[in-house]
Parts: C-alpha cells; structure tokens; sequence
C-alpha cells in the first residue's frame, strides 16, 4: 500500500509528465486557454491514459512476451491506444451522447499525445505489477490534468493583466510554463527515489 501511495505523489507532483519529463506539451500549451476545454481535455486524458496503460500491460505481459514478439511493444502499443480511442468514442457516442459532445474533438486529440504512449511504456519498462501500472496510469493522468487545470487558470488571468507587448501570447505563455515547471521541482525534497 505504501509503494503504490508514494507512485501516486511521485507522478502527480514530484515527477508530473508535463512539467517535469515535458510530454504533452502540445495539449498542455493548446488546451489551455479556457478552464472548460481544460477540464474536459484532462477528464479525457485520465480515462484514455488509465484504460490504455491498463490494457498495454495485459497485452504485453500476456501476448508479447510469451510470444517472444518484445520487439514490437511500440508498434503494439500506439495500435492498442488508438483502437481504445475509438472503441471510446463510438461507446460514449452511443451510450452517452452529452459527455460525448462535452468531449468533442479532445478524444481523438488523445491518440497523438504522446504522454498516453510514455505511461504505457514507462510502466512495462519500471516492471510494475498490474495494481501498479493501474495507480501509475491514474497519477500521471491526473498529474497532467493538475498542471493542465493550473496553466489555464493562470493564463485565464494573464488575459486580464497588462502584459508588455513583446511578452504576448506564445512567449508569456512558454515564460509561465517554466516558472510552474520550477515551481514543481519543489515538491522533489519531499520524497525519497
């Protein structure tokens, strides 16, 4: 329990995909303008990232590898997390066609962002149990749904403020990116690897 409580702080705050191992920044710079897009972006990031790492692990722990077919974990894992995207989409879009609309275009968006990729890889590649991947999976979505939430806020304030005009847009928004990047590596002293 203590191990799976320290991959949950770990990947949420100390180790975030975005702000620290800097994967997803296109969603993460994209999305952001708007506290709704970026609810809804990071709603979508979780359950995709989660089920994908999930899904990945079976797949490689129980066909890949007794096959001997190791060599083709990438290959694999990008057609796994692009069939789960859509296996996703037509569910929400018969099951529940307001979270559907709610998701819009975020759901397919998720197939090219290559943080759904790393979690998947990175939890085959660190040996976790299956438990194990579960929890990574969940901490590093919500991790990049924190600093994705956090980033639109800020630039939902930026918008207000008086920003010099060479610093306007692109360039604020990558300065404020790096500042909460640093502000992250704060958390770092508070737990031991």
């Amino acid at each position: 329990m203590e191990k799976l409580i320290s991959i949950l702080f770990i990947y949420i705050l100390v180790d975030n995909f975005v702000l620290q191992r800097f994967f997803g920044i296109c969603p993460f710079l994209g999305v952001s303008r708007k506290m709704e897009t970026a609810m809804g972006m990071g709603m979508a990031v979780v359950f995709v990232i989660t089920l994908s790492t999930l899904v990945t692990w079976l797949v490689h722990y129980y066909i890949l590898v007794p096959l001997g077919l190791e060599f083709l974990q990438l290959v694999t894992f990008i057609l796994v997390i692009a069939g789960l995207v859509q296996l996703v989409e037509t569910f929400l879009r018969k099951t529940s066609p307001t979270l559907y609309q709610g998701l819009g275009i975020y759901l397919p968006l998720i197939t090219t962002n290559c943080a759904v990729l790393a979690v998947a890889l990175l939890a085959v590649r660190q040996d976790f149990s299956l438990l194990e991947s579960v929890v990574f999976g969940i901490a590093a979505s919500l991790g990049f749904w924190m600093a994705l939430v956090i980033m639109s806020g800020i630039r939902e304030r930026l918008d207000l403020a008086k920003v010099p005009a060479s610093l306007q847009g692109t360039a604020i928004t990558l300065i404020t990116a790096g500042i909460l990047s640093l502000a992250f590596m704060g958390f770092r002293g508070m737990l031991s690897f």
